[in-house]
């Protein structure tokens, strides 16, 4: 089975465990692809949709993993039971439904040896929420895949409540350590966006002089960041 760039990133990160879910799995590729080869020993297969673990049941079948790879209907972690299984994924949706998913499911969590969480969307919001709550990031990882930039992270509950920058909710501190090519990509890809938000505020209230003081403070920082990479 060949992977996406994105699928396949998510996949590496899954390493010195036997079990796994895979949260939100669609066509069940990244179960089917780490038991083939043998990343992982079982997988389940989750999805809150109908048509999605119908596609991954028949997928499963059609590579004969039926006995390693258990297909769940159900939204979130709520398909399986706390220490049922060594890992999680959790791919493929914005940062708040990742947070709203991990705090839905909390005793299921807290006993993973690790999750990797790739949000689509406001990784910022994720990284905040994980920071603040007690969760150590053990690995980062970035990818463009299609002209789009994801951030991937590999986390482990551990009550390591931390205090940082709010730049780093914005900003991978373990992506700026490996000095990725891509991060630095992904760094001006931001400076600009940035930019032009704050070139197209022509409003004078209070709350967007708070809005342009903040963005200013993010625009600075990312070229601090550029310079280092």
């Amino acid at each position: 089975m060949i992977l996406s760039d994105r699928l396949k990133n998510i996949s590496n990160l899954v390493t010195n465990v036997e079990s796994v879910v895979d949260v939100g799995t669609d066509h069940a590729y990244i179960p089917i692809y780490l038991v083939k080869n043998k990343s992982v020993k079982l997988a389940i297969a989750s999805d809150i949709n109908k048509g999605p673990v119908k596609k991954a049941r028949q997928n499963v079948k059609d590579y004969n993993l039926s006995d390693k790879i258990s297909c769940r209907l159900g939204g979130g972690l709520t398909t399986v039971r706390p220490k049922e299984v060594d890992a999680a994924i959790i791919a493929g949706m914005g940062g708040n439904l990742i947070r709203d998913i991990i705090e839905e499911s909390l005793e299921v969590f807290k006993h993973l040896s690790y999750a990797v969480l790739q949000p689509v969307q406001n990784p910022e919001v994720l990284r905040e929420y994980l920071y603040k709550a007690g969760y150590s990031i053990l690995d980062e990882a970035i990818v463009k895949d299609d002209d789009k930039y994801y951030e991937i992270l590999k986390v482990k509950y551990d009550n390591n409540i931390q205090s940082i920058e709010p730049i780093f909710y914005e900003v991978s501190k373990a992506l700026l350590m490996k000095k990725d090519p891509i991060f630095k990509e992904y760094i001006e890809f931001k400076l600009n966006k940035y930019k032009r938000v704050y070139e197209n505020m022509n409003d004078e209230t209070e709350l967007a002089k708070t809005r342009k003081i903040e963005l200013e403070n993010i625009i600075n920082k990312l070229k601090e960041f550029l310079q280092c990479l």
